[in-house]
């Protein structure tokens, strides 16, 4: 495999009674056809970090992450590319059987860490940062899941692939939050970002007219779901031929056609659905759940 191929990319118009019934358009900008590895958003994410991580003098890269982390896997195939070292800090003990995500993540060279979940919640503090930085001297951090200004500024780009088609409306699921602050300071200022959040438990809101998070598509919280969402999965792969993920873009869609329901959009509102990639965590589902 090669690195991402961003001419790959596509947005593709969504046909259904209920959007013709609402006189809703609804794109999908497929961000998930650039990479089978480092997919969707987690490259333009990634990117900038690299940048920093090559004007330095690094001995390698450390990053965070859970056993099923799209985040993890993408960043140890890009070290692998560019042949860095890289060293991938794990939420939770090390499990008797790794994921698939961890087996790959090995496979390309990534060195893992597991540290336990109460160690691993506060590891973005000041002080957790300090002693990571003692313990692997010369290395570039980069937050879980590309977070940080080098992320959101990758992140930003995503809307240079857009096209001209003067969207009413950006959605995007929110896990860090990286990409949904990336975005909100890229759109014009006549186009609104929708985020849908994964995480339960999630405290911040937005004051923006132009901006909302809707809190309450998790599905019980992160990686967490239920046979509603699975069998919207498969309707709308039916419908559409396009796969999401039950973390995130699974219930990034399923929110959109909920909120459609709702009279969220107005008639003639064009909507812009980001495709983040992640296809791979869909591999901890058990066989035949989808049927894609």
């Amino acid at each position: 495999m090669e690195a991402p191929d961003l001419k790959q990319i596509t947005i593709d118009r969504i046909d259904h009674p209920l959007l013709r019934n609402k006189n809703v358009r609804l794109d999908i900008l497929r961000l998930d056809k650039i990479h089978p590895v480092i997919s969707g958003n987690k490259w333009f994410k990634l990117k900038y970090h690299l940048d920093n991580f090559n004007a330095g003098n690094y001995r390698g890269i450390i990053t965070f992450g859970g056993p099923w982390s799209n985040h993890i896997v993408a960043t140890a195939y890009m070290c692998y590319l560019q042949k860095i070292n890289c060293i991938g800090i794990i939420r939770g003990e090390k499990p008797a059987r790794f994921s698939d995500t961890l087996h790959e993540a090995v496979s390309y060279g990534m060195h893992l860490q597991f540290i336990s979940r109460s160690r691993y919640k506060s590891n973005t503090s000041g002080s957790s940062v300090e002693a990571i930085k003692v313990e692997f001297p010369g290395h570039y951090i980069i937050p879980e899941g590309g977070a940080g200004q080098p992320g959101e500024k990758g992140a930003g780009e995503i809307m240079h692939h857009a096209g001209e088609n003067n969207y009413t409306h950006i959605a995007c699921a929110v896990g860090t939050g990286t990409m949904f602050r990336g975005l909100y300071h890229s759109i014009s200022n006549d186009q609104k970002l929708v985020g849908i959040v994964i995480l339960k438990g999630w405290n911040e809101g937005c004051k923006d007219d132009n901006a909302k998070l809707w809190l309450n598509y998790h599905f019980g919280g992160y990686a967490k779901y239920q046979a509603g969402l699975i069998g919207f999965m498969n309707e709308f792969y039916q419908v559409t031929n396009i796969p999401t993920d039950f973390v995130y873009t699974g219930k990034l869609a399923y929110a959109i056609f909920d909120l459609l329901k709702g009279n969220e959009f107005a008639e003639n509102d064009r909507v812009l659905m980001i495709h983040s990639g992640g296809l791979q965590g869909n591999r901890s589902l058990q066989k035949g759940s989808l049927i894609f």
